[in-house]
């Protein structure tokens, strides 16, 4: 059975920094292209970052320079270190799993909110 199970949200003051961690079991992790995607209030799905298998890595513009994705294989964990947090980061967080046979798979969420 496939899980993919995320943590490290919470509330956290404008400018501060969080580190999202999803840790996956049941795939081989390092075949995998990891993402994670975030979905705030009223607004659809948006992707943030991702990280391929060969640790090609994109971003959203909006998180360019502010956010960072990483994979550890060892762990099968990919992470998120989230730094000059925005108000406007409030969503919840999903990680992603996606391969080239199709396979694709999500995780639960984990709630980010950035309030004083």
């Amino acid at each position: 059975q496939v899980q993919l199970v995320e943590s490290g949200g919470g509330l956290v003051q404008p400018g501060g920094s969080l580190r999202l961690s999803c840790t996956a079991s049941g795939i081989i992790f390092n075949i995998y292209t990891m993402g994670w995607y975030r979905r705030a209030p009223g607004k659809p799905r948006e992707l943030v970052a991702a990280i391929t298998s060969g640790y090609s890595t994109n971003y959203a513009d909006s998180v360019k320079d502010r956010f960072t994705i990483s994979r550890n294989n060892a762990k099968n964990t990919v992470y998120l270190q989230m730094n000059s947090l925005k108000p406007e980061d409030t969503a919840v967080y999903y990680c992603n799993a996606k391969n080239i046979f199709g396979m694709d798979y999500w995780g639960q969420g984990t709630q980010v909110t950035v309030s004083s």
